[in-house]
């Protein structure tokens, strides 16, 4: 008897795991991978190269002895046009040097209109290059004026004369040294200012119609180098990463939509079945983030977490991650791009080379990356594909967008980009962090507008209100020192062993 109750309850077990297994199959989450034939020729799918020594950047010699493309935009600037430059310029102005400006462009007649040239090398804009005409030309000599803003944060505005190109070039050099760059750097931005103007004045270039650069949508453009090498301002435990390598793969992927190449790491779980399915933990800012990945592996192979696939993104090699500019760039004022890159490009990609859990995988942001999956969660519901159940917002810097309001739109994020009056309800789960002392770090850019930890509390109580799956959570931290802990509790909570 005792047989016949065993056999007749292994049939039951048996039948209830064929139900399970077709129902699962049947509701799996499948992305459209939608990246162009550009795109796709591109990947090149690699093991790890972090650990490899930087290579030295080539002379200048080697840019010079390429063919390069060069196309010029000359065109006449508006007086609407000249306004809306100023506005953009606007956080690079002392108070009082901004309203003469405005003062005196007030007087200028309707019709008034400017000269310009743009100058691109290779399909990037030249930021460095002055239009040389007969409008900035007293004979050989250039005159301009540069105006920045100090590390003392002063306005300061300088009257620069060069006697001839040559001399310009000089000068051009040593301000790219004083600002940051190396001395290999700055000669190939000289060789590249200089190549411009060799084209201009010879006629050997393509011209564009008028209103085809935009400069705005150009920001961000032209921080990567191709002669650069980065490696070394990733951060990461050496040995740390070496005990995991084999277990890494380096994943180049280009989007053309914003003209860059990304660097994907994979790290898998340790004895990774291809046959089985996995979420996603997908941490943005590489360059930060790929160093905690050790740590997290480690915590699932203790069998204090469950599996994951821990996915970093940041840029290739030849561009810096932690430049300010170009977080920006990416994070804030193209996070559309961006998250069309993510959700319509990567994630479908990985699911074909990795069997993906997509709805309980996770997409991570601070600061600007923050500010991004802020962006991603609340504007996720106008795409096909669906590969995140679970966001996590870091210490999102919402105050920044007020520094240029209309260009940033704060009105999206204010409303959090319309996304409950499109729906009811929020089908994925919230996490809200930041560290309890960090309002302070960055109490000069608030400008009365909310704090860090305010904007957190406030997006919090929106979410709140409308029954979202939210949890909220501080640090005793500073800005950005919680992360590896977080990371580490949210790992063992959300996907538990």
């Amino acid at each position: 008897m005792k047989k016949i109750l065993l056999f007749l309850l292994s049939i039951v077990i048996l039948i209830s795991a064929v139900s399970c297994n077709s129902v699962t199959e049947k509701a799996k989450v499948q992305l459209v991978n939608k990246m162009t034939d550009t795109e796709l020729n591109r990947v090149d799918k690699h093991e790890l190269t972090l650990l490899d020594e930087p290579e030295i950047m080539e002379p200048v010699e080697a840019f010079n002895a390429q063919e390069h493309t060069v196309q010029i935009e000359k065109g006449n600037m508006t007086k609407d046009d000249l306004y809306r430059q100023i506005q953009d310029s606007r956080d690079t102005m002392a108070e009082e040097q901004y309203r003469e400006i405005e003062e005196n462009f007030a007087s200028l007649p309707a019709d008034f209109s400017v000269p310009y040239v743009y100058y691109l090398v290779d399909g990037d804009y030249l930021f460095e290059a002055i239009s040389i005409d007969e409008y900035l030309f007293e004979g050989d000599v250039i005159q301009f004026i540069q105006s920045y803003i100090n590390e003392d944060g002063e306005y300061i505005e300088e009257n620069v004369e060069c006697a001839n190109l040559e001399e310009y070039y000089e000068w051009l050099r040593e301000d790219k040294i004083r600002s940051g760059k190396s001395e290999a750097e700055a000669d190939i931005i000289v060789s590249k200012v200089r190549l411009a103007y060799e084209c201009y004045m010879n006629g050997n270039y393509e011209a564009l119609p008028e209103g085809s650069v935009d400069l705005n949508d150009l920001w961000g453009i032209g921080n990567g180098n191709e002669y650069s090498d980065y490696r070394d301002q990733w951060e990461y435990d050496y040995n740390s990463v070496k005990a995991i390598s084999d277990s890494i793969e380096e994943i180049s992927i280009y989007d053309e939509e914003m003209n860059i190449e990304f660097l994907v790491h994979v790290v898998l779980p340790i004895d990774y079945d291809p046959n089985r399915t996995y979420p996603v933990f997908l941490l943005t800012d590489g360059v930060y983030r790929f160093g905690n990945t050790p740590e997290l592996r480690q915590v699932m192979e203790e069998g204090k977490a469950g599996d994951v696939i821990l996915v970093t993104l940041g840029y290739g090699y030849h561009m810096n991650g932690r430049d300010e500019s170009n977080r920006m760039a990416h994070l804030v004022i193209k996070r559309a791009a961006l998250l069309d890159f993510i959700t319509d490009n990567l994630m479908p990609f990985l699911g074909e080379n990795y069997n993906i859990d997509y709805r309980n995988s996770t997409l991570y942001g601070h600061s600007d990356g923050g500010i991004f999956t802020h962006y991603a969660l609340f504007n996720s519901d106008r795409y096909e594909n669906q590969p995140f159940g679970h966001y996590i917002i870091g210490s999102p810097a919402f105050w920044c967008l007020y520094e240029d309001p209309d260009y940033l739109d704060v009105q999206g994020y204010e409303s959090d980009y319309g996304y409950f009056e499109r729906n009811t309800t929020l089908k994925k789960s919230v996490f809200l962090c930041g560290g309890s002392l960090e309002d302070p770090d960055y109490a000069d850019r608030y400008n009365g507008h909310y704090s860090t930890l305010e904007g957190l509390e406030a997006l919090n109580k929106r979410l709140e209100s409308h029954g979202a799956d939210a949890t909220y959570r501080l640090y005793e931290s500073h800005h950005y020192q919680y992360i590896p802990e977080m990371l580490i509790e949210y790992l063992k909570e959300t996907y538990p062993d």
